[in-house]
């Protein structure tokens, strides 16, 4: 496993859980089970290029537990795809899913190449190839993937169809994420944004603030801060500053999403946006706003940069965006930090609503799934906001805490501790 526990990013996710352990004063041995993965695999991914060319990819899916019910979690495109960062994502999905009460283990995986440098038809080849290396530890039943990093919705169509084969019949429950004309669920393409957005809600409450009052800045304008940005705006936050891998923007009396939104459909990229003045991703992070929202990628905030941060609520869209030393500087400062396994949960809730659709073929309409998330959303975040209050302690080991124990009572019954 040294190969999996030597990562930066593993180890900052292991400190969190062995300090909230800590904390509850968890069965060492539950919190053993805890600290390593169940299952790890290695794939080989073969894809023969346009030109004609065969090319091997690594890929990974690692299964870090299942005690609550199936493996559940994202593959991502990307390439920085690792055996150590799949692994402390599997373990955040384990966490996430057992704090907001779904009935899910966490798992991660994915394949190491940039899907930007392949063709529409050697991404379908690749995904396709990677399904049918990945076909016998998946399953409705077993493990369930969902869109990440670098993949999308097209993707899952692309898995469904090759996994379907190998049984002759459709097997609709064995991704999330798919196009809503196979299965899919309506309200998942904005769902994380949108559970980003009602955790603000709920943070900016407890400091007697209103969204409709609120400064909002947003790092990353993909499937989570695109999202998170139009969700925040529609209930009047003013988002006056967003970036991308180009960069930022800035316009100090809000952005006009709607045009920004129609921008980069047309550009691609935010910058040059009309009307905003240009930052960098490091000028947005220490902007002078109510909520920051951190959406891209992870330790994006360390003790380098949290003296630094000037907003009075951080919310985790992406996963790590800030490191445990960097959670104690902000909290000693008085800033008050939403976890990612909290605040970017909106997903997988949607992702959950999707699989048991599937399982039952009965569809919610988008207003169902967005009033069952808040629901969710709502009573997670007030479990973590209680925990904090009562132990006086930050909403991350909080967090982590909650989740904790849900785990440590299911794996009790279960006879595994």
């Amino acid at each position: 496993m040294n190969s999996i526990t030597s990562g930066h990013f593993y180890k900052n996710v292991m400190k969190t859980v062995e300090a909230a352990g800590q904390l509850i004063h968890i069965n060492p041995n539950a919190l053993e089970r805890l600290k390593t993965p169940r299952r790890s695999i290695i794939l080989s991914v073969p894809l023969k290029t346009d030109n004609g060319k065969l090319l091997n990819f690594p890929g990974y899916r690692v299964q870090h537990n299942q005690t609550l019910g199936p493996f559940k979690g994202g593959l991502r495109y990307h390439p920085h795809v690792n055996l150590s960062e799949s692994a402390a994502l599997a373990s955040l999905m384990t966490f996430k899913n057992a704090l907001l009460g779904l009935p899910l283990g966490g798992a991660k995986g994915g394949v190491c190449v940039d899907p930007n440098k392949l063709s529409q038809g050697e991404l379908e080849r690749l995904t396709r190839s990677f399904a049918t290396e990945l076909g016998p530890f998946i399953g409705h039943d077993k493990d369930i993937p969902a869109p990440d990093v670098g993949t999308d919705s097209q993707t899952m169509a692309w898995i469904l169809d090759t996994y379907s084969k190998e049984y002759g019949y459709c097997q609709t429950g064995v991704v999330t994420g798919k196009p809503v004309e196979i299965g899919g669920s309506m309200g998942r393409l904005s769902a994380t944004g949108l559970g980003v957005v009602y955790c603000i809600e709920k943070a900016l409450a407890t400091r007697d603030q209103n969204i409709s009052s609120a400064t909002i800045a947003i790092q990353g304008f993909g499937k989570v801060g695109l999202h998170a940005a139009i969700e925040a705006a529609d209930l009047g936050g003013k988002v006056v500053a967003v970036s991308d891998v180009s960069g930022g923007i800035f316009k100090a009396d809000g952005l006009n999403l709607p045009d920004l939104v129609a921008y980069v459909k047309e550009n691609r990229f935010i910058s040059g946006f009309p009307s905003s003045e240009p930052i960098t991703n490091e000028d947005l992070l220490e902007l002078k706003v109510d909520v920051l929202a951190p959406c891209a990628l992870d330790g994006v905030i360390t003790t380098e940069n949290a003296g630094k941060i000037k907003a009075d609520i951080i919310v985790e869209g992406a996963n790590g965006p800030v490191s445990s030393n960097a959670t104690n500087i902000l909290y000693e400062n008085g800033k008050m930090i939403i976890p990612d396994i909290l605040a970017n949960g909106g997903g997988v809730v949607v992702s959950y609503f999707e699989w048991v659709q599937d399982l039952v073929w009965l569809f919610w309409t988008e207003e169902e799934v967005r009033n069952k998330l808040k629901k969710i959303m709502d009573a997670s975040f007030d479990s973590v906001w209680h925990f904090a209050k009562e132990k006086n302690q930050n909403m991350r080991i909080s967090a982590m805490s909650v989740a904790l124990q849900r785990l440590e009572k299911a794996m009790k019954l279960r006879g595994q501790t």
